[in-house]
């Protein structure tokens, strides 16, 4: 694959091979970014896991970046109530239902509370393949909405492994300060591992590394400067 100018002379000295203690792997991409944009930091963990098995949880992170995200609540009566009250952009039941169906989709996510899910179950084919259906594995069906919603204000983010059982998951921006990066990947690095499964057996997190948009991928060593 051929580069440009600017990312031959970004990568010059730089040893795509070797693994580095994590607050110098941060301060490489910071040092290798050159898009005139404001490039987002990009983790990437592979997993050991068995073809039956996946990871998939969320978290808040210690340090938030990125735009607020628009909230969209399925939830009747008292229950719409308390998701307009903590801050929800947009709040419904059936009609948010036709709605979607419609074709409108201008919410980043949306949570349901269990009794409204045989309906938005209907949405399945159109918010599964953009990931916005609601999921209690990642606490997006809840009666608790003044929780749920607080927390996704916070800057709550999903992480989940994919078929090649490696997960990828934004943790900052390149104009962050450095260990802001560094908090916000130890913290997620931390709550995938505690996610390995029972019968995992052997090395669980295999490699983790980190990219800018635009950068090459940096590999960390996590058991040496985290």
């Amino acid at each position: 694959m051929k580069h440009g100018k600017k990312y031959r002379e970004v990568v010059a000295g730089y040893d795509r091979l070797k693994r580095y203690p994590l607050p110098e792997a941060v301060d490489l991409v910071k040092r290798m970014a050159f898009a005139k944009f404001d490039e987002t930091v990009e983790l990437s963990i592979r997993l050991n896991l068995k073809k039956s098995q996946t990871v998939r949880d969320t978290l808040v992170l210690p340090h938030q970046f990125g735009q607020e995200k628009k909230i969209l609540v399925f939830a009747k009566g008292e229950k719409a109530d308390e998701a307009r009250e903590a801050g929800a952009e947009y709040v419904g039941d059936a009609d948010l239902v036709e709605k979607i169906q419609g074709g409108w989709l201008d919410f980043d996510v949306a949570v349901a509370t269990p009794d409204m899910m045989k309906e938005v179950g209907r949405l399945g084919p159109i918010l599964g393949r953009r990931g916005l259906m609601p999921n209690p594995k990642t606490r997006t069906v809840t009666f608790d909405l003044k929780e749920a919603i607080a927390e996704l204000k916070r800057g709550r983010t999903e992480f989940r492994s994919d078929r090649t059982n490696i997960v990828h998951c934004a943790v900052g921006k390149v104009s962050m300060d450095a260990q802001e990066i560094v908090e916000n990947i130890d913290s997620l690095v931390t709550e995938v591992d505690k996610r390995r499964p029972a019968d995992a057996k052997g090395s669980f997190l295999e490699s983790v590394a980190i990219a800018s948009t635009m950068g090459p991928g940096v590999k960390i060593d996590m058991r040496n400067g985290r």
